[in-house]
């Protein structure tokens, strides 16, 4: 039985893009994604996940990647309903990588608050049939899914890295991350729009924009 493992990167960020990631594996080969040590993502240093990173691609039968950029993000959250559009996209991109690989089953970690709806969702972009367990912090529970997490976190690394490589340093990506909160702001201040690599339609953004205009009101 082929297995897949699916999860992504940077779903909350406001800067990047949000990176989905697949790896899958004959029913035998889970064994060895255990003994490399595969968790999920975010409790592995960053050195520790692209050292994984490369152990699982060598140690996996195929793995597939897909990134959303901010502008296909803004495009459904602008159309109104944030959350659930995203879902929506989320899905579809994990179609996508499930049709890539083309598991019997595949184990997803859900953005839905209803995991079943989720796997509705995807299973609705298929062309074939294939089981569908959809469950939240499925990377923790899933070394499969695991394996895909890291994955996912290193390519979403790896295009922070590209941006901050031309643009400077603007931090994770993250609102709650002080130094992109600052990049933005300043960005703003002095071009009075944001670049492409920004997620316009995130509150965090859209707050900073508008506090900008309302001082350029006031002073002229």
């Amino acid at each position: 039985m082929l297995i897949c493992g699916v999860d992504d990167a940077g779903r909350g960020a406001v800067i990047g893009p949000l990176v989905i990631a697949g790896v899958l594996v004959n029913e035998k080969e889970l064994d060895m994604l255990i003994n490399l040590g595969v968790k999920d993502s975010k409790v592995i240093s960053p050195a520790k996940r692209r050292r994984l990173a490369t152990e699982i691609i060598k140690t996996v039968r195929n793995h597939h990647i897909v990134r959303l950029s901010p502008a296909q993000i803004d495009k459904v959250v602008e159309t109104g309903g944030k959350l659930h559009r995203l879902n929506r996209l989320e899905a579809q991109a994990m179609a996508k990588v499930i049709s890539a690989l083309k598991p019997d089953i595949a184990y997803v970690d859900a953005s839905d608050v209803v995991p079943e709806r989720f796997a509705q969702h995807i299973a609705q972009e298929l062309s074939f049939k294939v089981k569908i367990v959809s469950e939240h912090k499925a990377d923790a529970t899933y070394p499969v899914v695991s394996a895909a997490s890291i994955i996912a976190k290193v390519e979403r690394d790896k295009a922070i890295a590209e941006i901050r490589k031309e643009y400077g340093d603007l931090g994770s990506g993250y609102a709650s991350d002080p130094k992109t909160i600052r990049f933005l702001e300043k960005w703003v201040e002095t071009y009075g729009f944001y670049p492409k690599f920004v997620r316009k339609s995130w509150k965090p953004a859209k707050r900073i924009k508008t506090e900008r205009n309302a001082l350029q009101r006031r002073l002229f």
